[in-house]
């Protein structure tokens, strides 16, 4: 009679089992966490490299958001800026209706106080997140334009300034 500690393929087999036991932890381990390296102790490099790269994505999905709100403060001086073009340009016309014979200049020069008074109220509107581009109250105004990781390793956001 043999027993399975005295028989070669039991033993053959037993172990074979264990080791594809060990191999389907380390599958599972892989395939819940979602990452090949999960642990410093499965590959050192391939480890930091990873974390790099998990901090690196956070930073830029906060850059993201910080391009996203640059772009709406632009946006909204821009828009502000064509708005106050399309008026210059109606003050522009009423002073050459001014200089022609037969027009009431007093009628004329109402209505130029007028379109100065809607210029002051889109400078005025003008506001994004409490900063007002058009009318001159940010003046250290700064826009996120980048995110960059120098080959030495050291992180920088990248800004513009409104000058």
């Amino acid at each position: 009679m043999t027993s399975i500690l005295t028989n070669v393929a039991a033993m053959s087999a037993l172990q074979t089992l264990r080791s594809i036991g060990s191999s389907m932890e380390t599958t599972q381990d892989r395939v819940s966490s979602g990452m090949r390296v999960g642990e410093a102790s499965d590959n050192a490099a391939y480890w930091s490299i990873a974390t790099t790269m998990r901090s690196d994505n956070m930073a830029l999905s906060a850059v993201q958001d910080a391009l996203g709100l640059g772009a709406a403060k632009v946006d909204t001086a821009y828009a502000g800026m064509e708005a106050a073009i399309d008026v210059v340009k109606e003050i522009k016309a009423k002073l050459v209706t001014a200089t022609e014979q037969g027009v009431d200049k007093v009628k004329v020069q109402e209505e130029v106080k007028q379109l100065q008074e809607q210029l002051k109220s889109i400078g005025a509107g003008a506001t994004f997140n409490g900063e007002n581009w058009l009318a001159g109250g940010a003046d250290d105004a700064t826009v996120v334009t980048g995110f960059v990781r120098g080959s030495d390793g050291t992180v920088k956001v990248t800004t513009a300034d409104r000058k």
